[in-house]
């Protein structure tokens, strides 16, 4: 399989919403339970540090950053949400993007990215330790999904290298 990492597009987003949506549903990816629409993603995601990932011109994932404070003085700290196409997974797909997204956001002047993570996403957790994340806490009971389930989120966080 051939792949390869360009900046995200408005042209994109049909692609990023399947992949979001498949998110959804698993249950364990996000708290969110519906889509939105591209002017409501758009307006809560920094416009720097959007990638995707295709095969040809199918978008088999991506990853995205929003700020996760709005006080000045964490201008530099940002949440990341990173999703792959569920047939594209185990492909080295995600360890790319988010290696792009720590390049970049260097680059950009972020001081750490940080990823808040539903413990049973075992696989997103591996991911971001491979990528040099580090657990710094956890926070119990942090969401319920529209089933009734509970679930703590484990918060990753990677700073920039000095």
């Amino acid at each position: 399989m051939t792949y390869h990492i360009t900046e995200m597009k408005e042209t994109d987003w049909l692609g990023v919403a399947d992949i979001y949506k498949q998110g959804i549903d698993t249950k364990i990816s996000t708290f969110q339970t519906e889509v939105p629409t591209y002017k409501v993603w758009d307006e809560g995601h920094i416009q720097s540090c959007r990638f995707v990932a295709k095969e040809e011109d199918k978008v088999v994932g991506f990853v995205a950053i929003s700020q996760s404070f709005e006080r000045y003085v964490y201008r530099g700290v940002v949440e990341l949400s990173i999703y792959i196409h569920k047939d594209y997974k185990g492909k080295g797909i995600a360890s790319a993007l988010l290696e792009k997204l720590i390049m970049e956001s260097e680059k950009e002047g972020f001081w750490t990215l940080e990823s808040l993570i539903i413990r049973e996403n075992e696989a997103s957790i591996a991911l971001h330790k491979k990528c040099g994340f580090r657990e710094v806490g956890y926070r119990e009971r942090f969401g319920q999904m529209d089933n009734g389930k509970w679930h703590d989120v484990v918060i990753m966080e990677r700073r920039i290298a000095n």
